[in-house]
């Protein structure tokens, strides 16, 4: 999923908050109402809205702060950081 996002398999629902997650960490600046509109085609509520983008700032701020602090992962924290294990997750909260 890493190497080639766009081709991983994924529901409509994760692709759109991937999607989202991603333009909110590259250019959240560009992101507009229609990008809101997409999340609720894909099923997400005002309150799926607010969770993804909380989650998605807060992991982007932590690691702004680990960065500029020097703060790398340990090697053994390194598996739990794997994007397959992540996509696991991700779905097994889907069900």
């Amino acid at each position: 999923m890493k190497e080639a996002p766009d081709e991983a398999e994924l529901t409509g629902r994760m692709r759109a908050m991937l999607g989202f997650a991603r333009a909110l960490t590259k250019n959240s600046g560009a992101l507009r109402r229609g990008d809101l509109d997409k999340l609720r085609d894909v099923g997400l509520d005002d309150t799926a809205i607010v969770d993804l983008v909380a989650v998605v700032s807060y992991f982007n701020f932590i690691n702004r702060v680990a960065h500029g602090l020097g703060v790398y992962l340990d090697e053994g924290m390194k598996p739990a950081a794997d994007p397959a294990a992540l996509l696991k997750e991700m779905k097994r909260l889907e069900e």
